[in-house]
C-alpha cells in the first residue's frame, strides 16, 4: 500500500510504524503489518487455500516488505517461509513482527533481488509475490528466476496491477503515467508465465476490490490531519492523495486492472 507510484519504498517503512499509518492500513486492508501490496486480508486468505498451504509446506514470498501477507500466511498455515526483499529497514521491521507473533524460529529472511534469487534450483514448493512485477521492469526474469528455484508440482500465487487490454495509445499512455512505474509490459503476462515454464491454473479479476482500496486510502490521506502532515510533510501528502485518486479514476474507467494469477510448474 504505497504512497506514490514510485516503487523505492524506504519512505514508506519508515512512516508505517506510526499510529495513524497503522490505522489507516487497517481500515484499508484490514491488517497492520505496514506493508506495501494491495492484498486485503481476504485476498490473503484466498492465497492460503490456493497454495494449499500447511506446515509441510515452504514458502518463498518475494519483495516480502514488513512481512504482509507472508507472515500472516505463515501465522495461520503453520508453513515454513522464506521472505526476500531489498530494503533492510523492511526486513527488520518484518524479524520484529514474526518475533511479536511468536513465529520467527520458521522464518528466514534473505536480501536479495527477484530477478536473481540467491537459492538453489527447486528449493522451494510454494512461491508468492503481491504487486511485485508491476514495480519492477525484469518481469520475464523474475518469472524464470521463480521457475528455476520452484520443485517440480509447485504452485505459485501473484497479483498484478497493469494496463488493461485493447487500449487506445492515448488511453495507454495515461496508465502508463498514473499507475506504478514499470506496469507496462510488451507481453501479457499469460504469455510470460507460459514463456518461463509455468501454467496457469486460475485467473481472478480483483479491479473492484483494489479500486474500494485505493478509493479508501485517497479518502483517508485527504483527511490531512496533523498526524499525517507530519508523517508526510503538508505538499506530499497533498499530492499522494491527488495520485491516488487520479489511479481510482483510471481503475474505474476500466483502463486499469488488478489481476491475481495461481500457476503450477509445467
Amino acid at each position: 500500500m504505497d504512497s506514490t507510484n514510485c516503487c523505492d519504498f524506504s519512505g514508506h517503512y519508515e512512516r508505517s510504524s506510526l499510529a495513524a499509518m497503522k490505522a489507516l492500513e487497517l481500515d484499508v486492508l484490514g491488517c497492520d503489518y505496514g506493508g506495501t501490496s494491495w492484498t486485503t486480508s481476504r485476498q490473503a486468505k484466498h492465497i492460503m487455500s490456493s497454495l494449499a498451504l500447511d506446515s509441510q509446506s515452504h514458502l518463498l514470498e518475494i519483495g516480502c516488505g514488513s512481512g504482509w501477507p507472508g507472515l500472516y500466511l505463515s501465522t495461520t498455515s503453520g508453513c515454513s517461509i522464506t521472505l526476500l526483499d531489498m530494503p533492510l529497514i523492511a526486513l527488520r521491521q518484518a524479524a520484529d513482527r514474526a518475533a511479536t507473533d511468536s513465529i520467527r524460529e520458521r522464518v528466514n529472511l534473505v536480501n536479495g533481488s527477484g530477478t536473481a534469487l540467491p537459492f538453489a534450483d527447486a528449493s522451494f514448493d510454494r512461491l508468492s509475490h503481491s504487486d511485485v512485477l508491476c514495480c519492477l521492469p525484469e518481469k520475464l526474469e523474475m518469472l524464470d528466476e521463480c521457475r528455476r528455484v520452484a520443485t517440480d508440482g509447485a504452485l505459485m500465487h501473484f497479483a498484478v496491477i497493469m494496463p488493461a487490454a485493447g487500449l487506445a495509445p492515448a488511453d495507454h499512455e495515461r496508465v502508463i503515467e498514473t499507475g506504478p512505474p514499470f506496469i507496462g509490459t510488451p507481453d501479457s503476462y499469460d504469455s510470460l508465465l507460459g514463456i518461463s515454464g509455468w501454467r496457469i491454473t486460475d485467473r481472478i479479476d480483483v479491479t473492484s476490490d483494489y479500486a474500494d482500496s485505493v478509493e479508501q486510502l485517497a479518502t483517508g490521506l485527504k483527511k490531512n490531519t496533523p498526524e499525517l502532515q507530519e508523517a508526510f510533510g503538508v505538499e506530499e501528502l497533498r499530492a499522494a492523495w491527488h495520485h491516488r485518486e487520479d489511479q481510482v479514476s483510471i481503475t474505474r474507467a476500466g483502463l486499469m486492472q488488478r489481476i491475481v494469477y495461481v500457476a503450477s510448474t509445467v
